[in-house]
């Protein structure tokens, strides 16, 4: 069992009686208790501490402090491990073009895929989607996963490891008006010249060789794609990203 304090209950540092709690909490056979701390209130972060306390993670307008209680190595689970980026590689296919973008604001001015970071609750389509057009102008479709590449100790996560999928993204308009606060360049570069060139990262070399391949052989070769399932919590849909089946496969009873 575990306790949750949160919210307005919360009373201020001289009228809350900590120390008394967690002795009641353990008698009770408390395993763990959660704090959660308004910004207004961070004062009693201190008077928590002192009583063992440790963060757990903030969010704007709150800070999540725990204690275990329990026999052992603390066995709760810890907040999140990753960030997640995502971007979309958008391919016409009558040209046999793919769209690609110079950030403005990195040290090496390389043909990369528009994308970003995935935005709380937003599906990882949604994201490649949202990004393609922040950043180019262009409205495309998701497709499919391509890649999915996992970075530990990632400059930019504060610590935390980094996920980054790209996406096939089919293109349903076609001029580009690419965001000059965040894009050096903007182009419709040809797929094999980008998975020729040098002037690219190692991921956009891979996947542009990737993507190519796809182009050429088929898609069904390189695809990883989405279904959505009933999940086991009520009410709740989840999306399973896999190689694609047949449909023979898909419907067995």
């Amino acid at each position: 069992k575990t306790t949750q304090v949160k919210g307005k209950g919360v009373p201020d540092p001289p009228r809350f009686p900590l120390a008394e709690s967690v002795a009641q909490w353990r008698d009770e056979g408390r395993v763990a208790v959660w704090l959660h701390v308004p910004i207004l209130q961070s004062s009693l972060v201190a008077v928590a501490a002192s009583q063992g306390f440790a963060f757990h993670h903030a969010e704007q307008g709150s800070s999540t402090l725990t204690l275990w209680l329990g026999e052992g190595p603390s066995r709760l689970p810890g907040f999140a491990t990753h960030q997640l980026g995502v971007a979309g590689a958008v391919l016409d296919e009558s040209t046999g073009k793919v769209l690609v973008v110079q950030d403005r604001n990195k040290t090496i001015n390389a043909w990369k895929f528009p994308g970003g970071l995935s935005n709380p609750g937003e599906d990882i389509g949604d994201t490649a989607v949202r990004e393609v057009f922040e950043e180019t102008g262009i409205k495309s479709e998701f497709k499919s996963i391509l890649s999915i590449r996992q970075q530990h100790e990632h400059p930019g996560a504060f610590g935390k490891s980094d996920m980054y999928i790209i996406c096939r993204m089919e293109p349903s308009s076609f001029h580009i008006s690419f965001c000059q606060h965040e894009c050096l360049q903007c182009k419709w570069m040809d797929l094999e010249e980008l998975a020729r060139t040098e002037n690219t990262t190692p991921i956009t070399s891979n996947v542009a060789k990737l993507l190519l391949y796809g182009y050429r052989e088929g898609f069904d070769r390189i695809d990883i794609t989405m279904r959505e399932f009933p999940a086991v919590y009520t009410g709740l849909f989840y999306k399973l990203y896999h190689r694609e089946l047949p449909e023979s496969y898909k419907n067995m009873t």
